[in-house]
């Protein structure tokens, strides 16, 4: 997904299937795949009839109150008004194809649009969650090949579901707890073979655990 920029997803993925086999027989290694990730976004419009980013807002974004996500732009010049503007240490942020990466890392959002996205899918009583129960199972299950990782979702046996993510200008988390909190964490910046993402995740549970008493 960071190579051939200049290809579209459907020349992408036609010149993946052209030159890149499988490294193992379905279902007995795993490793996390970005361009899953794009063939999934495009099994989504072939299945719907619609583009991939309408649909996620009308049946998942639309259902969760979040109304401002949009997918990215790929120059500094395509910013979104309140966007921030993205610095790398090594790496030029705006030297990639991120409009292309719609379905595995090319959404525009807010820690809170996350955190909103979350709160509906976290199998908590409140507020009501749009999937159902078999489903979250479902996608919180981790597979034979790697149980820690499900369907989209870090888990552990504690209960906890996670994700985090880095591209050059941004480290991001997202976590949902077994004790009944989700949330969020963005910077605009990134720095290569760091600690920056885990650094991220260790600051926000350290804020978490340092609250006596929360207001509900």
């Amino acid at each position: 997904m960071f190579s051939h920029p200049r290809m579209d997803q459907p020349e992408l993925i036609t010149w993946t299937l052209n030159n890149r086999p499988l490294d193992n027989p379905p279902g007995q290694h795993y490793a996390y795949s970005n361009f899953g990730y794009c063939v999934l976004g495009r099994v989504i419009e072939k299945l719907t009839g619609q583009p991939y980013a309408d649909q996620v807002r009308a049946e998942v974004l639309g259902r969760c109150g979040v109304t401002d996500m949009t997918i990215s732009g790929n120059s500094l010049e395509q910013r979104q008004r309140n966007e921030v503007k993205y610095y790398g240490q090594g790496e030029n942020p705006y030297d990639m194809n991120v409009a292309r990466m719609d379905s595995h890392g090319g959404w525009l959002a807010r820690p809170a649009d996350i955190v909103k996205f979350m709160m509906h899918v976290d199998g908590f009583a409140r507020p009501p969650n749009i999937l159902n129960i078999q489903t979250i199972q479902a996608m919180t299950t981790g597979s034979t090949a790697n149980p820690d990782y499900a369907k989209g979702w870090a888990v552990n046996k504690s209960g906890n579901w996670w994700h985090s993510g880095s591209l050059p200008g941004t480290t991001t988390v997202a976590v949902r707890t077994h004790s009944g909190f989700c949330w969020a964490a963005f910077t605009n910046a990134s720095r290569r073979n760091s600690q920056i993402d885990g650094d991220l995740d260790a600051l926000n549970w350290d804020m978490v655990g340092k609250v006596e008493h929360w207001q509900v």
